[in-house]
């Protein structure tokens, strides 16, 4: 089983929906928010990345459109 982990904040539903399509797979994550995770946040910029959601699986972030329903089972593989 992959090691998962969303990065969200507070009333964002792309992360709602996100974390949601997840567990529908069955999948356990874990959940970092990035208003209360400043170096999770600076680690994320530092890759590029200024919004939420990102997902990291096995070390591998992702933001964006590779999160989008169509894409996501390609990001889950291992």
């Amino acid at each position: 089983m992959p090691t998962i982990v969303v990065y969200t904040t507070p009333l964002c539903a792309p992360c709602e929906a996100l974390k949601r399509a997840l567990a529908a797979r069955g999948l356990a994550f874990r959940t970092v928010d990035l208003l209360m995770d400043e170096e999770a946040a600076e680690r994320l910029e530092e890759h590029g990345i200024r919004s939420a959601p990102a997902l990291e699986v096995d070390g591998r972030l992702y933001a964006g459109a590779a999160l989008a329903p169509d894409r996501l089972d390609a990001v889950l593989k291992p």
